[in-house]
């Protein structure tokens, strides 16, 4: 293979007009610090972007520049190369042609990568350039990190039967991150944010330790494991969350905070005593002020324009209901985003506390030390609050002093399980709350799901079946156009699913003087009747249909969920 042609990259981006000669010498002194190249020194430090910088070379080298968001890639293809390789050498296979493979580098000038390529492959390679953020993006949703887990669990297991035979684990305590415990876990988790995994599963079996990920609400098996691993890697999840090692025998919940490249995540922790030992659960919490926002939750014009009036109150309460998993928690933390003023006082009590914003009284509920949400809550009225945020009224107590503060001047938002808006009222009504406390004090609930989008990449126009057709009907009536609706065909981007990515449907009850009335005389039956009239153009169902026919989701996708309602 010839030898690329020679040329300064810093030079050429000056030419171009893409940095100047002061931010080439600010990245020339960063470089000789750190040691990094100097593209992505240039594409850190936010003079130009890294798809530039590829594009740049790319002409310069006179070969293709492919953007890997625009192309598909075959698994199959990709794994021709093993993975321990394609991330060493910053390389991935993307096409075959008369015998020649096309081969993506994040550095083509790099010729002894080439070569390596070239002989790992014994094909004749045609290199392009691709950025290295969406070549390692896709060599993590192709290759899952499998082989170099797989290579680490047996590490692990060679650590433990050195250790000390007669023991099940080894003392993690140290806190070296070369250890393979480390290694392994780390991979675990930076495959889980990759995937946008929402919770990791750690089960043990009798013959092996499944890793299961909840990608978009669906589990999916990660990877398993030689069984004797699992204590090990258990006892470590315990130590990062400041749990008891030594306890085995109980459930344990904690927490601790993690950072993956530039996200910073908080891991919620639960473990539970099984036959074959301690299953873990960790749910994973971005900490993206991004996704904290009233305008980016996706809440329906008309739905957010009356959630924003209530929240104007200075008193009353404001549910979200919905079951687990469905996003309560992110919508009312984005409307406690919105009231976040430094004229306002905002307290929370929660179990856990999910979501850390600066400007909040967070108070975490610790029922071992009787430190309920009752108590808490009896004492967070003495603090002078403008707004308490409850974390879920779980009972008669809890509920009864969160109506009390919204009748008394306090502005009260928290969380019911209910299939629907209307079933609020009646909910704390069954909890033993007066009619009256719930009439004067609610004032709005809002109900959601959580459904999956189709994928971008691989949507395409869906043709109706005819159960489809009928359900769209009793939905829309006749107005039915067949070329609205889409479906994923199921790409590598998804994992074949269709899929990827989750939206809310919402369903909105606002508390109307007919339904104040209702509700004052304790009438469930006329309640409800009066609140499905108001669903007509807020409904779980009504909002699931207009996703199907704006082609974000597909109309099986949108059945499921409105059955659920």
């Amino acid at each position: 293979m010839s030898a690329p042609q020679k040329f300064r990259l810093g030079d050429v981006l000056i030419v171009e007009g893409l940095i100047t000669q002061e931010q080439l010498g600010e990245a020339l002194a960063e470089q000789k610090k750190s040691g990094r190249k100097l593209g992505r020194v240039l594409s850190d430090l936010g003079f130009v972007g890294e798809d530039k910088i590829s594009e740049v070379v790319a002409q310069q080298m006179k070969i293709p520049f492919i953007d890997l968001r625009k192309r598909e890639v075959d698994a199959d293809l990709v794994r021709r190369l093993p993975e321990a390789q394609a991330r060493r050498f910053r390389a991935i296979v993307l096409d075959e042609r008369d015998g020649v493979l096309l081969v993506g580098f994040s550095d083509p000038t790099d010729i002894f990568a080439q070569d390596e390529v070239t002989r790992l492959l014994r094909v004749a390679v045609k290199p392009v350039a691709v950025t290295e953020r969406l070549l390692l993006a896709a060599i993590d949703r192709i290759y899952q990190r499998r082989e170099e887990m797989a290579e680490l669990a047996i590490e692990v297991a060679a650590d433990i039967a050195q250790a000390a035979p007669l023991r099940a684990t080894l003392d993690f305590g140290s806190s070296s991150d070369d250890a393979p415990i480390v290694r392994l876990l780390n991979s675990i988790f930076e495959t889980a944010i990759a995937q946008s995994v929402s919770d990791v599963h750690i089960e043990p079996q009798e013959k092996n330790v499944v890793i299961r990920l909840r990608i978009d609400g669906v589990m999916t098996v990660q990877n398993t494991y030689e069984p004797k691993i699992a204590a090990a890697m258990v006892q470590r999840l315990k130590l990062m969350s400041s749990l008891d090692i030594s306890e085995k025998r109980m459930p344990q919940d904690g927490r601790f905070q993690m950072t993956v490249g530039s996200a910073v995540v908080d891991v919620r922790i639960s473990t539970l005593p099984t036959q074959y030992g301690e299953a873990v659960v960790m749910r994973l919490l971005a900490q993206n002020a991004d996704r904290l926002q009233l305008d980016a939750i996706g809440l329906p014009a008309a739905i957010l324009a009356r959630l924003r009036v209530a929240l104007k109150a200075t008193n009353g309460l404001i549910l979200v209901t919905g079951p687990t998993g469905s996003g309560k928690t992110t919508t009312l933390y984005a409307a406690l985003s919105e009231l976040n003023k430094p004229e306002t006082k905002i307290i929370t009590v929660e179990d856990p506390v999910e979501y850390r914003l600066p400007g909040l009284n967070q108070v975490q509920v610790h029922e071992k030390i009787d430190l309920s949400f009752a108590r808490v809550l009896r004492s967070c009225l003495r603090q002078d609050p403008d707004v308490l945020l409850v974390g879920e009224m779980r009972d008669q107590e809890t509920a009864e002093i969160g109506l009390r503060a919204a009748l008394t001047g306090h502005l009260v938002l928290s969380t019911l399980h209910t299939n629907d808006a209307a079933s609020a009222a009646l909910r704390l009504a069954d909890m033993g709350i007066p009619p009256y406390m719930i009439a004067l004090s609610l004032r709005l609930v809002i109900a959601q799901r959580l459904l999956r989008t189709i994928c971008e990449h691989c949507s395409t126009a869906h043709e109706l079946a005819p159960h489809e057709t009928e359900w769209l009907h009793l939905e829309l009536g006749d107005a039915i156009d067949s070329r609205d609706y889409r479906h994923g065909t199921g790409c590598d981007t998804c994992r074949g699913t269709g899929y990827r990515g989750r939206a809310g449907v919402y369903e909105m009850l606002e508390m109307t003087p007919e339904l104040v009335h209702a509700a004052g005389q304790g009438d469930p039956a006329e309640f409800t009747r009066i609140a499905r009239e108001q669903f007509a153009s807020f409904s779980l169902r009504a909002d699931a249909v207009r996703l199907a026919k704006a082609g974000r989701t597909t109309v099986a996708e949108a059945m499921r969920v409105a059955n659920q309602s």
